[in-house]
């Protein structure tokens, strides 16, 4: 099963993710939940990494990937967030054995 835990603040804005786990529905290689989520996950990741350029936490293994922002969420951060989000419900909606969504508000502590 794939695990997606979105990080929330407490006004719901998304200030980051955790995506762990496997499908196992097809060979490694080739199952599609897998690389669909993985996909989500790392243009979410390289997004807000490359392009933003904010700074956060992360944490990155073979079938784990999570980011939290170290300061609040803007626009930006969110509409890429919120990007990934549609996406990972989408396949969840055809998978929902598979892919698993759930919530957790979470606390930015910024750096002083």
């Amino acid at each position: 099963m794939i695990r997606a835990e979105i990080f929330t603040q407490t006004d719901g804005k998304m200030i980051g993710f955790s995506v762990d786990g496997h499908a196992n529905t097809a060979p490694r290689g080739y199952d599609i939940y897998c690389a669909g989520v993985s996909s989500l996950a790392q243009a979410a990741f390289l997004c807000v990494r490359d392009y933003l350029k904010r700074d956060f936490d992360a944490d990155y293994a073979h079938g784990k990937l999570m980011m939290k922002l170290k300061s609040p969420a803007d626009e930006l951060t969110e509409a890429v967030f919120q990007t990934m989000l549609i996406g990972l419900r989408e396949i969840s909606k055809i998978a929902p054995k598979i892919v698993k969504i759930k919530f957790t508000e979470k606390e930015v502590q910024e750096n002083v």
